[in-house]
């Protein structure tokens, strides 16, 4: 297309100093330069874009942009959102398409900026436009990484903290879930549009404003990419990048198809969370058989299972001697150090372990292990840290659904799914 017949473009880079999360997170230095300065110089490599400008609400960056000869405008401190802060800008720069990137993506391609501008150009009838990308299974599961699903018309259908779709048959596995990328595309008359727009009851539950525009019937048009690389919000998310980009090896994340041993909790995983009583005290638990199966699976395939308990009684034990698990801790305080113990006594690695957990307790049990999954009913902080959330409750199969994912990705799903494979290794099976 000429530049002729192209709208005019403007990216704007919003960057907030006071990240919850990451204080001055714009500021933070990476290679000696502060992060917001590289993300401006990759904005400046897209083609057929006549304005980049930072948008921010602290004179601290504001003086960082300028002391690198960029432009920056200086916007409201009172701005809810990125989007609301892009409106203010529009009334200082003048173009016909706004691109709303943001100032903590050190490590976005310019390619994928120009996907954007392209397909805008192309189509003068596209009003939004965005990018996502294919994920698996695990990280479909974390509610940190927002997901999209598309109508055949490469439209937005809707977007999601949940694993969308959601598979209803067990043992289906969807082909391909599509993270969304926050980067957008807007024309000038939706953006001048987004502020009288009032959020809706989606855009609240999920805390994601791109649902505003869809509840408004506003179509938004989703280009897939490759894989993009991780943004900044925490500190380690901080380290990651510098490794990256410093052009040190940074090790593949574990995967399930590596997993040697996994450590679940009992109470909420393994049972629904009930603790029954009777006169001489806590005498029974309610345990799912699907789990029981399922960690006989894993033994006989290869795969080691302990049970982690900061309980401890005679249903509990007699439970895990039925199902012959050798490993096991029962009464522990510390779970982050009882991991390590069972790591050490069955001869792996942090990297070759997943752990499955549903509360708070759990948690430094998840920072010990190389994957880690909340239950469907755990709480969102606690899903939050995890690697991945299963769809089963506790007491509900969610073991049994972790063990058939670990021998699908070991190619051994036919011990599962076939009374031939089952029966290789029915012996000895208690449920």
């Amino acid at each position: 297309m000429s530049s002729e017949r192209r709208p005019r473009t403007a990216i704007v880079i919003p960057a907030r100093y006071g990240s919850s999360r990451l204080p001055g997170k714009p500021l933070a230095d990476i290679l000696g330069k502060p992060m917001v300065q590289h993300v401006y110089e990759r904005a400046c490599q897209v083609r057929y874009v006549q304005h980049v400008v930072v948008a921010t609400d602290d004179e601290r960056v504001a003086t960082a942009v300028r002391g690198f000869e960029g432009a920056c405008i200086m916007t409201s401190p009172e701005h809810p959102s990125g989007t609301d802060r892009l409106v203010e800008v529009m009334r200082h720069v003048d173009a016909d398409v706004y691109i709303n990137l943001q100032g903590d993506e050190p490590l976005v391609r310019p390619a994928d900026i120009e996907t954007l501008v392209d397909g805008l150009a192309a189509d003068p009838s596209l009003q939004v436009g965005t990018l996502c990308h294919p994920i698996g299974r695990a990280e479909a599961g974390n509610p940190n990484s927002v997901k999209v699903v598309l109508a055949d018309s490469g439209d937005a259908l809707y977007f999601s903290r949940a694993a969308i779709p959601f598979v209803r048959d067990d043992g289906e596995q969807w082909r391909s879930y599509l993270k969304h990328v926050g980067i957008y595309a807007y024309r000038r008359e939706v953006l001048a549009s987004f502020a009288a727009l009032a959020p809706s009851a989606l855009e609240q539950a999920e805390k994601l404003e791109q649902l505003r525009l869809l509840a408004a019937g506003i179509r938004i048009r989703v280009f897939e990419v490759s894989p993009t690389g991780p943004g900044v919000d925490t500190d380690a998310c901080l380290q990651h990048v510098r490794a990256i980009m410093a052009g040190q090896e940074v090790g593949q994340k574990p995967r399930l198809a590596g997993i040697r041993l996994v450590i679940t909790d009992v109470d909420g995983v393994l049972t629904d969370g009930g603790i029954y009583y009777d006169e001489s005290g806590e005498c029974l638990k309610r345990f799912h058989v699907r789990d029981g199966l399922g960690i006989r699976l894993l033994e006989e395939n290869g795969v080691r299972v302990a049970v982690l308990s900061g309980r401890d009684s005679p249903a509990l034990r007699k439970r895990v001697a039925d199902l012959g698990i050798t490993l096991h801790q029962f009464g522990v305080k510390d779970k982050g150090a009882a991991c390590r113990a069972l790591m050490d006594r069955a001869q792996v690695s942090a990297r070759q372990v997943v752990c499955v957990g549903d509360d708070s307790i759990d948690l430094p049990a998840f920072s010990a292990c190389g994957m880690s999954y909340a239950v469907a009913d755990a709480p969102s902080y606690v899903k939050s840290q995890a690697t991945g959330v299963l769809d089963a409750r506790g007491g509900g199969g969610a073991l049994r659904e972790l063990a058939d994912a670990i021998l699908l990705a070991q190619g051994k799903s036919e011990v599962f799914r076939s009374a031939q494979g089952f029966a290789r290794v029915m012996r000895g099976i208690a449920q």
